[in-house]
């Protein structure tokens, strides 16, 4: 019996773990869901008998490669700092590994030892990263079959709150990891425009985000996604003249999250300027105040004083409880902690809520002397707070590919992300099954 081992339970491994569960009894195999809380684990997997729910520390060196050495293949869900550490076990005890998360350096480091040991690692297998290189490389192979040069690309993802659910003025609620949410954008942008690569600074990543047309009567907007120049070598479109990954938000979150951000509200380094702080508007007057730094105060007055949409923002701000008379949260080491303690109370899904996962590649090509553009979109919306189209399209690619590993479908070794034929073709396949596909709409000249 083939041992399945999840480490992590969190938001996004709902239909995961619902998906393997359904797989255990055809298939023979066995799954066993680690995490922190044992309660969680417990929940996920319901009566499923073919499965258990166990808890370590993940830390604990001894636990958990106890665990990694009796399982035939494993799944990390954990925060993507803690990868390495599953990823060491996996390579001694010849596992192979799949995560949703970025290729770090760390991960990056060990791509020998995993050739050499003929095991398969493969990462960025959720939404984003994940089903939109699946989706792009599909478009990029056809088009590049039928002798195609591909002179643009555009991707946007997005995780949002479905529009009958969107009624608080930041348009957003919360479906995965807060900290995420917290950080976004922290390590700037670049990307490739026009055959010129543009750098975006952190204070600049929310700042006049361009719309995007796709819904009609609900606005969204982009901004920049982290290092877009990465991967065109990967995407093998190394003559290409714009190449751009985008984040979808609504409109309004980007012009708030904006003064966020330049008025320091997810500082991580501030800790002795705010440590005596008691209450949520202690820290808002901290935050705003013309003794705390010339240039923070500088910020504040053009970002919020003299700013059009200066009502909107002061709706932002009462929604969150900053200038509540409230307790700050205990034990806070920053800002970014009391902004996430706030997002968590006040963006948090109502039971009912249904939240909405939206993805847009855009392409334009050449063949012979003709133009073309190419828009692919998909729309997938969530059934309440638990089963969210968030932990639907992030979690199912990890079940197809963990299914398709086991069965010796899927054979390369190495270190992947899902940009082979051999990974994409037959994940979007059975994405397809699960009505997560998209539609294609082709401009001819």
């Amino acid at each position: 019996m083939k041992r399945i081992l999840l480490f992590g339970a969190g938001k996004s491994t709902t239909c995961l773990i619902d998906y393997m569960v359904k797989e255990l009894k055809k298939n023979d195999w066995y799954l066993i869901v680690c995490d922190a809380d044992p309660d969680l684990a417990k929940s996920k997997i319901g009566s499923a008998e073919n499965a258990n729910a166990v808890s370590i520390n993940v830390e604990d060196e001894y636990s958990r490669k106890n665990l990694v050495r009796s399982a035939d293949i494993v799944i990390s869900m954990l925060p993507p700092t803690l990868h390495f550490l599953i990823a060491k076990d996996c390579i001694e005890f010849s596992k192979n590994l799949l995560t949703a998360s970025y290729v770090d350096e760390n991960i990056k480091s060990l791509e020998k030892e995993i050739s050499d040991k003929k095991l398969l690692f493969l990462c960025e297998m959720g939404l984003d990263p994940g089903i939109d290189h699946m989706s792009a490389m599909k478009m990029i192979h056809s088009i590049q079959e039928k002798g195609g040069i591909i002179n643009s690309f555009v991707s946007h993802c997005g995780g949002l709150i479905a529009p009958e659910s969107d009624n608080n003025p930041w348009h957003y609620k919360i479906t995965w990891n807060p900290r995420n949410i917290v950080l976004a954008g922290k390590d700037g942008a670049e990307y490739l425009e026009v055959n010129k690569n543009i750098t975006v600074s952190y204070k600049l990543v929310f700042k006049n985000s361009p719309i995007v047309n796709l819904i009609a009567d609900y606005p969204l907007c982009w901004y920049p996604n982290r290092d877009s120049l990465h991967y065109i070598d990967l995407y093998g479109l190394q003559e290409i003249s714009t190449f751009i990954r985008t984040t979808l938000r609504h409109p309004a979150f980007c012009r708030g999250w904006n003064k966020i951000v330049n008025m320091k509200f997810t500082a991580t380094d501030d800790f002795e300027s705010i440590k005596n702080c008691k209450t949520f508007a202690d820290w808002l007057t901290v935050k705003t105040s013309p003794y705390f730094t010339n240039k923070d105060w500088n910020n504040y007055l053009q970002l919020y004083l003299t700013d059009s949409f200066r009502n909107e923002f002061d709706r932002q701000m009462v929604f969150l409880g900053l200038r509540s008379k409230e307790p700050l949260p205990d034990n806070f080491k920053n800002s970014a902690d009391i902004l996430q303690y706030l997002l968590e109370r006040k963006l948090a899904m109502s039971e009912d809520d249904k939240d909405m996962i939206v993805m847009l590649h855009e392409l334009g090509y050449e063949i012979g002397n003709k133009k073309y553009e190419v828009r692919s979109s998909l729309i997938v919306k969530g059934k309440d707070r638990l089963k969210t189209a968030m932990a639907k399209t992030v979690g199912l690619p990890l079940g197809i590919a963990t299914k398709l590993i086991l069965q010796n479908k899927i054979k390369i070794t190495g270190l992947h992300i899902p940009i082979v034929p051999e990974i994409y073709e037959p994940v979007l396949a059975e994405l397809e099954e699960h009505g997560i596909i998209f539609n294609e709409n082709e401009t001819k000249p």
